[in-house]
């Protein structure tokens, strides 16, 4: 638990991150975090005002079987399918991580005190069983405060326009390139357009375009670190923080325009941008990287707990450190086209390798599911 020294000694660079208009989200979650009241503390004295999952999150948290085992011989007595039974066990921790964050969604009028689940890694590209399964869990979960994930793929786009033109509020993944982004956003504004059209309220419909951040500098460095020359080392750990700095310029570009004015007029909300996959990689790197130099109103940055500890306890924030690093952020990006390692065939890598590793983990966690229930005297086909 949190102690209250602890508490007053991280106020200083989180509540600093917070005042700038960066809301800060927790990259994880389990049942033993709800249940021990670690979750309702890092509201409480961490600025933690929402909370991201993805499947290997819950892998690793229902994988372990902490927290897990009674409603797993619950399910085994019941004889449920795993793909049902991880739906039960999923969506439980979600509704009740939910009703945590509660308050802060009443008090940031939607905005904030968000908890995501993602669709069936294995639905990536496939748009219509997308649409059905985001409306599943959407009333599965049954929580005004949640977010179904889907991810950025050529089929999850159209997805996303279905999804919000329901009025379900969206957290898409998996983004990597400036271009996938753009067309994320229109994805959402032609969503909302939709949902306008069918007299829905717009004020209620949230979403928040997840921007991979920490994986790009990975596989730039390593590609950098092969070529070798003085040239191409000084460009390692830049890679990733010009294309998320350029990312909120598109942004900025999207959220001004005039096809924007008239759903904002109609109290439609901003799709904010959110930093995802914030923890360093590279130990030469200061573990606050990601955070301390991606501040900018209006965004996310969704952390790890090791990472949000990091922050609260040497984080530099400083104000926005985005918004004027937009030249030198293309500069970057073009220096390292210049050494011959092309942009556009990075991130598609990088979106292939999302998913599929999400595929890995969803598998993962089935697999040790039907262990459990098959434990238990009961046919999990």
């Amino acid at each position: 638990m949190i102690t209250v020294t602890e508490a007053t000694a991280s106020a200083g660079a989180l509540k600093r991150l917070s005042d700038e208009g960066v809301s800060i989200w927790l990259d994880d979650l389990s049942r033993r975090r709800i249940e021990s009241g670690n979750l309702a503390g890092l509201v409480a004295t961490r600025n933690v005002v929402g909370v991201t999952t993805n499947p290997s999150i819950f892998q690793a948290a229902i994988g372990s079987g902490a927290g897990y085992e009674e409603q797993l011989a619950d399910l085994a007595v019941r004889g449920v399918t795993v793909d049902e039974a991880v739906r039960m066990m999923t969506t439980a921790d979600v509704r009740a991580a939910a009703d945590v964050l509660r308050p802060v969604h009443e008090a940031t009028g939607g905005r904030d005190g968000r908890v995501s689940i993602e669709v069936d890694p294995r639905l990536a590209h496939d748009t219509t069983a997308t649409v059905a399964e985001a409306r599943q869990l959407a009333w599965l979960v049954d929580r005004p405060n949640v977010m179904i994930k889907i991810p950025a793929t050529k089929a999850g786009l159209p997805a996303i326009t279905e999804v919000i033109g329901a009025g379900i509020s969206v957290n898409v993944t998996l983004i990597f390139s400036l271009e996938r982004y753009r067309e994320v956003m229109d994805a959402y504004v032609a969503g909302l357009e939709k949902a306008q059209a069918a007299g829905l309220d717009l004020s209620g419909i949230h979403s928040v375009a997840s921007f991979f951040v920490s994986r790009v500098d990975s596989e730039i460095d390593k590609r950098l670190t092969l070529l070798g020359t003085d040239e191409a080392l000084a460009l390692k750990g830049r890679a990733a923080l010009a294309n998320a700095r350029l990312a909120y310029e598109a942004y900025e570009h999207v959220f001004a325009g005039a096809r924007w004015q008239a759903l904002g007029g109609a109290r439609a909300n901003r799709q904010r941008p959110l930093w995802a996959s914030t923890g360093v990689k590279d130990p030469a790197y200061k573990d606050t990287l990601y955070v301390d130099e991606l501040v900018a109103p209006g965004t996310v940055n969704t952390m790890p707990e090791a990472t949000l500890n990091a922050v609260a306890d040497h984080g530099d924030v400083q104000g926005d450190t985005v918004t004027g690093g937009y030249a030198q952020a293309r500069a970057d990006l073009a220096a390292v086209e210049r050494l011959g390692i092309a942009y556009d065939e990075m991130v598609r890598q990088l979106e292939n390798e999302g998913v599929a590793k999400f595929e890995v983990a969803w598998q993962e966690l089935l697999d040790a599911v039907t262990k459990s229930l098959n434990s238990k005297g009961v046919d999990a086909e």
